[in-house]
């Protein structure tokens, strides 16, 4: 039986609900909402204008219900008078095809159908930085190679033990933080799970960061390159599909080829064959495009791929298979959304396993320095209209996602290349005024 959502505010001393959805651009919105309505918000849900979030919807629309989950219910522990709610939404009595948890939520249903669950869990990574944003937070954190430095992560104990105490009051089993390869970058790890659990986790992960970095003077942003000199931000999912009772983990395979099933493989196919048009969902954004296929950054390597490759335990290749039975995405970055990176995940690796996709040889060199070598690998997108095209032309991939998600994204995407185009910039002023 779901959660009480009244009862429960009574025995936790909530006095206030925010009831919370996640919209295309990835932007978290919600209503606060007291506790004393929270019996009649459950039910019917709290209501929005569809057209005021990234949602493709027009102002004549009916109003958006956003039904809570009340077993997603989190308690904010910066603030445990309130308690978070993802929630799932609705108009005119219907589901509102293209919410990314609606999506999520339809994918997973049509992959427990086939027997399959996925389960995931993903690397955070952000930048701690100026209230105004315009520079690192830690004027001493200078190093060329600063990745794990003691000191820089220290110098930030109350920020980063803060969340960790925070995930660890929550449940989530966080095992490990650290400062990560840029100045000013960190990392924080906790327990993979359920794709929806993961996913809702993922989206109050960036939430709770932002608000607790803001308690301290500070800001986190997990923009994918905010800093052109420096590693950008990632936003890395360790991936594995398991039996309908989560019990048996289907790409573990100790005959396999490094420890991973032939359906597991079957499944690195499809994210191999649709990895120009992901490329438009887990890299969203212009800036996103500043990170992938990026010139060598300050402390000798950029972490990020740029050809559509696989390894074992190498991490210059878009996906690595680090140990038996998972593989590590590394094309996401840290403005993915939530619930569209393991729905999309999902659906072109279903699609590798229902066409019995092959992903072709593995190549177990240094991408960086090597890649050059490698006879007929395809490159990633460019640029993010590069990617909505692939996307666009990627029919199987659009259709596992959905279609009204699919083109709705497309839409407010393109858009948001165009208003980049028109965007004139310094550097066109500085090479082109004298042309």
């Amino acid at each position: 039986m779901p959660l009480n959502l009244k009862a429960e505010a009574k025995k936790r001393k909530i006095e206030y609900f925010l009831i919370s959805f996640t919209d295309l651009f990835g932007v978290m919105r919600a209503k606060l909402v007291p506790a004393s309505a929270i019996g009649d918000m459950a039910k019917d849900g709290a209501g929005f204008a569809g057209f005021a979030s990234w949602l493709d919807m027009t102002p004549a629309n009916s109003d958006m219900f956003a039904v809570p989950d009340p077993d997603s219910l989190i308690q904010l522990p910066w603030k445990p008078n309130v308690g978070w709610l993802a929630a799932d939404l609705y108009m005119d009595g219907k589901e509102v095809e293209q919410g990314p948890r609606n999506t999520l939520k339809r994918v997973i249903a049509r992959a427990e159908k086939k027997g399959y669950r996925l389960k995931h869990g993903v690397e955070c990574e952000y930048f701690l930085i100026s209230e105004d944003g315009t520079q690192l937070s830690d004027e001493r954190d200078t190093q060329s190679k600063p990745c794990y430095d003691v000191s820089a992560l220290m110098r930030r104990y109350d920020v980063i033990s803060e969340i960790c105490d925070a995930m660890q009051t929550l449940g989530w089993g966080p095992y490990q933080n650290d400062h990560e390869d840029a100045n000013g970058q960190f990392e924080m790890n906790w327990d993979f799970g359920d794709a929806l659990l993961t996913a809702d986790r993922h989206a109050f992960f960036k939430y709770m960061a932002k608000s607790i970095a803001e308690k301290h003077g500070l800001r986190a942003t997990f923009m994918p390159k905010p800093f052109s000199h420096l590693t950008g931000n990632g936003c890395h999912a360790h991936v594995s599909v398991w039996d309908k009772t989560g019990k048996k983990n289907l790409f573990h395979d100790k005959k396999g080829e490094l420890g991973v099933s032939k359906l597991g493989y079957n499944f690195l196919g499809g994210i191999m064959d649709h990895a120009e048009g992901l490329c438009a969902m887990m890299n969203p954004t212009v800036n996103s495009y500043k990170r992938l296929s990026a010139p060598r950054t300050t402390s000798g390597a950029t972490w990020s791929p740029s050809s559509i490759t696989y390894a074992g335990n190498n991490r210059t290749h878009m996906i690595r298979i680090p140990d038996e039975g998972r593989m590590e995405l590394r094309l996401p970055d840290g403005a993915a959304n939530p619930y569209l990176l393991p729905a999309s995940i999902m659906a072109a690796g279903l699609d590798g396993i229902e066409r019995k996709l092959d992903p072709g040889k593995r190549h177990d060199i240094d991408m960086y320095a090597e890649g050059h070598t490698v006879k007929g690998a395809k490159k990633l997108p460019l640029n993010l209209l590069d990617a909505l095209r692939a996307f666009d032309k990627d029919k199987n991939l659009k259709a596992a996602i959905g279609e009204e998600t699919s083109a709705a994204f497309l839409k407010l995407k393109m858009n948001d290349w165009l208003d980049y185009s028109r965007h004139l910039t310094d550097w066109e002023r500085e090479q082109t005024l004298d042309c």
